[in-house]
């Protein structure tokens, strides 16, 4: 175990951090005891804290990569892009699959730069509140903290069915099941960060490989590889057509359908900001956070266009299967994948596929519990919420906020009778407007942020990371953003005789979460009559000596022990990128 301490800072209050990098200096020297707040790191190079209110630095480089590609890849892409291809067609999806990706990226890229700079546990919301103002800040942790405290027991509940594809309901309560996956998640998450990131770097490298097997196999069926060897190639676009209309007729119904395609593109997607939370417990973050979020950009290419692509060229439409599937919920017969399978005549992968769907739900609901957890344990860092929620024990795992967390897995309970099925259905259309909501948030931040820094004559160089799109990026991805989220639930307003009438349930409980946002944003400012942050006035430096001490306390301890490289020759060069 080794404790290092800062020797110097600048006269001006700005870290040289940077500089003597570049020179190879180290302000710190092995064996010597801080003033103040101690930085440990132990013999497993995690840096950790003296006291009880510090997250411990224990995801390394490969748990903080995969856990941002794990939060991308979902039930939304294997299972809710058959909904997408029904409605819409193989054009639209394409399309909007892709233009998504490149919003989410640009959101990725804007979130970087800030963590790059400063790496701190209260995550995105903690930049809202230092760069635009702790109203957002507020809004933006609990909106967040709400998404994640129900979509955590729908995860579980969804687990649930999955086993109902060997198991069914009137064999085994799916209550049952709900509640052993509960208390798997709870303890995985309460035996520690270093537990939960090796137990998340194994399920999201399983849920790597399964949608790249996937992406092969559909490109062998294209081809004509499979049993019935049929080529289908570009025929579905022809013959029913790339583009479908929805509610009404002709082009307008085209473009209706296209638009709905990128409203369930947009919840795909959703959950790839959460790499944003981990910053407070990444190991050297200035470099894992940039390099996680720059390789975004190849992963969403990869597995979201190529998937969608294939897809489109091996399911019309309009097959009948398709529409079984839609009906299927989160099972294997949901999958429109599984639907190409079995048109191409190929026997027992349904079975294996429904099994990788389960380590899929099941690694949603426990990474879904660790950012519950690790939301309202910075809001509590911030003091957005009750002071107790911000202890640690001496793992560093915030236990109070892992424990209110989880009493609201208990919800899951709601979707063993049929009743209270639909109140949960109604909470779930209500949260997941939040998703969006948060990554506005996110954009409207970075735009302060990059105006302020700009404005304090910090340079780019001077930037462990700068978003490639820079501020005029941020603020096109806001402007669609916020498009997508007046227009979500756009089908309630119209009317035809095939869809109804004005459906008002869906449309109280698909925007009540804008009205909710807004509430919490001018109702905090009122209470605390807090003002915007101005540019000249935003704070840069509070809190980043503290990580700089972090930062190089284990860069020295990788230089003593040599532990600089993990891995092979031949992962570091040819699947390193991948996960």
């Amino acid at each position: 175990m080794a404790i290092f301490k800062r020797n110097s800072e600048s006269s001006d209050g700005v870290s040289p951090h940077k500089g003597d990098k570049e020179m190879g200096k180290s302000e710190y020297q092995p064996g010597e005891y801080p003033t103040g707040e101690q930085t440990v790191v132990n013999s497993d190079g995690i840096v950790v804290s003296a006291d009880h209110t510090h997250l411990h630095r224990g995801l390394k480089s490969r748990h903080i990569t995969m856990i941002a590609i794990g939060g991308a890849i979902g039930t939304g892409l294997i299972i809710g892009t058959g909904a997408s291809l029904a409605k819409a067609g193989p054009g639209s999806i394409l399309i909007s699959y892709t233009f998504v990706g490149l919003l989410v990226y640009i959101v990725m890229c804007g979130l970087g730069e800030m963590a790059a700079w400063l790496p701190q546990a209260s995550g995105f919301a903690g930049y809202a509140t230092r760069f635009v103002d702790p109203a957002l800040g507020f809004a933006l942790g609990y909106t967040y903290w709400f998404k994640y405290i129900i979509v955590t027991p729908n995860q579980l509940t969804a687990s649930a069915l999955v086993i109902q594809y060997w198991k069914p309901a009137h064999e085994v309560n799916p209550g049952v099941w709900i509640a052993v996956f509960m208390v798997t998640i709870i303890c995985i998450n309460y035996f520690g960060v270093r537990f939960f990131g090796e137990f998340e770097f194994w399920l999201s490298s399983i849920k790597v490989l399964v949608i790249v097997g996937v992406i092969l196999l559909s490109f062998i069926l294209v081809l004509g590889g499979g049993p019935t060897h049929d080529r289908t190639g570009f025929r579905y676009y022809h013959k029913p057509g790339a583009f479908k209309p929805y509610i009404a007729k002709g082009d307008t119904g085209k473009f209706l359908g296209f638009w709905s395609s990128m409203i369930t593109a947009v919840f795909a997607y959703l959950g790839t900001e959460l790499v944003g939370v981990t910053v407070g417990e990444a190991q050297n973050p200035r470099k894992t956070i940039p390099r996680a979020i720059k390789l975004t950009f190849y992963r969403i290419l990869f597995f979201y266009v190529l998937s969608v692509f294939f897809l489109g060229m091996l399911v019309p439409y309009n097959s009948k299967d398709l529409a079984f599937a839609n009906k299927a919920g989160t099972k294997a017969s949901a999958s429109p994948f599984v639907v190409a399978i079995k048109t191409a005549e190929i026997k027992y992968l349904p079975g294996i596929l429904n099994g990788c769907i389960l380590v899929f739900t099941f690694s949603a609901s426990n990474s879904d519990l660790y950012i519950a957890s690790r939301t309202i344990y910075g809001l509590a860092e911030q003091g957005h919420a009750p002071r107790f929620l911000a202890w640690t024990d001496k793992r560093g795992v915030p236990v109070p906020a892992l424990a209110v967390s989880s009493l609201f897995c208990l919800l899951a309970f709601m979707n063993v009778t049929d009743d209270s099925k639909i109140v949960f259905g109604y909470f779930v259309n209500l949260v997941t407007i939040f998703g969006l909501l948060t990554w506005i948030s996110i954009l409207v931040t970075h735009i302060y942020f990059v105006r302020a820094r700009k404005a304090q004559g910090l340079t780019n160089e001077q930037m462990p990371y700068v978003a490639p799109f820079g501020m005029i990026g941020s603020c096109i991805s806001l402007f669609f953003c916020c498009l997508i989220a007046l227009t979500k639930n756009f089908n309630v307003f119209t009317y035809s005789a095939d869809y109804g009438k004005f459906d008002y349930k869906n449309f109280i409980t698909g925007y009540l979460g804008i009205p909710l946002y807004l509430i919490m944003i001018f109702g905090y400012k009122f209470w605390h009559r807090t003002h915007g942050i101005l540019s000249h006035e935003a704070d840069f430096y509070s809190g980043k000596a503290e990580i700089d001490r972090e930062e190089e306390a284990f860069l020295a301890h990788q230089a003593a022990t040599k532990k600089h490289k993990t891995g092979g020759w031949f992962y570091r060069t040819f699947v390193a990128w991948l996960f």
